[in-house]
């Protein structure tokens, strides 16, 4: 079963190269970014781990994609 839903935005695990890029381009700590829960049901089939970070992709009318970032952390 697929648990594609038309509210739920794109959730995708960034690679640990992909993770040192963005904290370096916006000079930010992991702990910088917003908080998201390893039991987050939009994430549990990224196999997320603590200090991982989630990219999360939503549409927009005026930007056509607004992209946010989320550090993992146990609940």
């Amino acid at each position: 079963m697929d648990n594609k839903h038309a509210l739920v935005p794109k959730h995708t695990k960034l690679s640990e190269k992909e993770k040192k890029e963005l904290l370096e381009k916006y000079n930010i700590d992991t702990k910088d970014l917003p908080r998201i829960f390893m039991n987050d049901p939009a994430i549990q089939k990224l196999d997320a781990k603590e200090g991982d970070v989630v990219k999360v992709t939503r549409t927009s009318p005026t930007a056509l994609e607004s992209m946010f970032y989320r550090r993992v952390v146990n609940a």
